[in-house]
C-alpha cells in the first residue's frame, strides 16, 4: 500500500470504537426480508440442534437431562442472539446506514490499491492521472464518516433528551448524520464521484487483464 492512502481505511476497531457497536451485531440492510431470512437461518440450525439433541440421547440415554439442557442453552443463546441484532437494527437504521457507507468508502481504498498493485506489476495504463484530488475527496469523506458516527452515536446515546427536546434538534437527522454521495453540485461530491468512477475503472481493467490471461 502506497503512503497516500496508509491510514485512509476505517478498520473494523476503529468503526466499533467510534460507534460503540460492533457490525456483527447489526443485520443489514435493516428490513424484513433481511429479518425473515436470518430468522429462517436460525430456525434451521435449532432444528439441527434438536435432531443433534435426539441423536445424543439414544446414544447416551441416562444424561437425557444433561443434554436436553445443554441444547435447550443452546437454542435460547440464538434465539436471545438474533432478537438482540433485530432489535439494534430496526432501531437503529441510521446508524447501518453508515456502517453502508463506511463499506463503499473502504471499497475505494481498496480498489486504488489494487490498481496501484496492477501498475506496479508493469501495466502502466492504469496509472491514477487525478491521484491528488482523489486522495483528497477521501480524506473529505473520511473526516466525515467519521463525524457523522460520532454524531450519530451521541444521539443513540441521548435518545431520551433527544425526544424531549427536539425543539433544540431541528436540523435533518439524516442530512446531518449520513454522507451525501448523490450531492454532485459540492466540490466534495464531484471527487467522490470522481473515486467511485475510479472504483468502476479498475474493476474493469481487472476483468481486461483476467480475461486475457484466461486466453493465454
Amino acid at each position: 500500500m502506497r503512503p497516500d492512502i496508509q491510514g485512509l481505511e476505517i478498520t473494523k476497531g476503529e468503526l466499533k470504537r467510534l460507534s460503540g457497536v460492533d457490525q456483527g451485531r447489526t443485520y443489514r440492510p435493516p428490513g424484513l426480508g433481511k429479518f425473515a431470512t436470518e430468522g429462517l437461518k436460525t430456525l434451521a440450525i435449532i432444528i439441527l440442534v434438536a435432531i443433534s439433541c435426539l441423536l445424543l440421547m439414544l446414544i447416551f440415554p441416562r444424561d437425557y437431562l444433561l443434554l436436553i439442557a445443554g441444547h435447550l442453552a443452546i437454542i435460547i443463546i440464538l434465539i436471545v442472539d438474533d432478537v438482540c441484532k433485530i432489535w439494534l437494527s430496526s432501531r437503529n437504521k441510521h446508524l447501518v446506514n453508515l456502517f453502508d457507507d463506511v463499506d463503499r468508502y473502504n471499497a475505494i481504498i481498496k480498489a486504488i490499491e489494487v490498481n496501484d498493485r496492477i501498475e506496479e506489476a508493469g501495466n502502466s495504463k492504469v496509472s491514477i492521472n487525478n491521484r491528488i484530488e482523489v486522495i483528497e475527496a477521501l480524506k473529505l469523506i473520511r473526516d466525515d464518516l467519521v463525524r457523522a458516527l460520532k454524531t450519530e452515536r451521541i444521539l443513540r446515546e441521548n435518545r431520551k433528551f433527544v425526544a424531549t427536546n427536539s425543539e433544540m434538534f431541528t436540523t435533518n437527522f439524516r442530512a446531518l448524520t449520513a454522507l451525501q454521495i448523490g450531492d454532485r453540485a459540492s466540490e466534495q461530491g464531484r471527487l467522490l464521484n470522481e473515486a467511485l468512477q475510479l472504483a468502476v475503472g479498475v474493476q474493469e481493467e481487472m476483468k481486461k487483464l483476467q480475461e486475457k490471461q484466461a486466453g493465454n
